[in-house]
């Protein structure tokens, strides 16, 4: 009986250190968003990513002209990248320190908990888009930035001088659904020149 509760309350403690360095990795993150965000004023562009840039089986089609629009044209591509990652990174950091907050001081469990599988959700698509990025890299492409929604994943992919190719666009189709449970009539591939 005693080794039980020992066993147990060494699991216990496994899971909040657990738990514990996750917050911790998460604030870390929000801090050094934050500091890094007073220095430098970043336009929002995650809406650059909803443009319409539809893969269907029978007929790809690229966004260009959208994508075009919504590409900032001053901006070098890597500038763009980066730009619309830090976005990205500031609105989620903002959603996971929302959700502790809440976390924190919720009384009744089942907002907490709720609470606890937003964030879980949040890491899972977090990693999701990551995975993304570094295969769709791995594939030769200089950069691409991936932003996943409740029903469309949007890939903007720094696209060769001569743009991106139907093949181009299958490969990255193909990366995205390997990855994800989003079907190919989900998947939206933006060419950033």
């Amino acid at each position: 009986m005693k080794a039980a509760n020992k066993f147990k309350s060494f699991t216990n403690w496994k899971r909040n250190a657990i738990v514990t360095t996750v917050l911790l990795f998460l604030c870390t993150g929000i801090y050094l968003n934050w500091s890094y965000q007073q220095q430098v004023s970043v336009p929002d562009l995650t809406e650059t990513l909803n443009t319409e840039g539809l893969v269907d089986p029978s007929q790809l089609v690229l966004g260009d002209a959208e994508a075009e629009a919504a590409t900032p044209t001053n901006a070098d591509s890597t500038d763009y990248f980066a730009t619309v990652r830090l976005s990205r990174q500031e609105s989620r950091d903002r959603a996971v320190n929302t959700l502790q907050e809440t976390m924190a001081y919720e009384d009744q469990p089942e907002k907490a908990a709720l609470c606890a599988q937003s964030l879980d959700e949040i890491v899972n698509t977090a990693l999701e888009e990551a995975e993304i990025e570094s295969l769709v890299i791995a594939k030769g492409y200089t950069d691409c930035v991936t932003y996943i929604s409740d029903d469309v994943v949007s890939v903007a992919v720094s696209a060769p001088a001569e743009g991106l190719k139907e093949n181009d666009v299958a490969l990255i189709s193909d990366v995205v659904t390997s990855q994800t449970d989003f079907k190919l009539s989900d998947v939206r591939i933006i060419e950033v020149k």
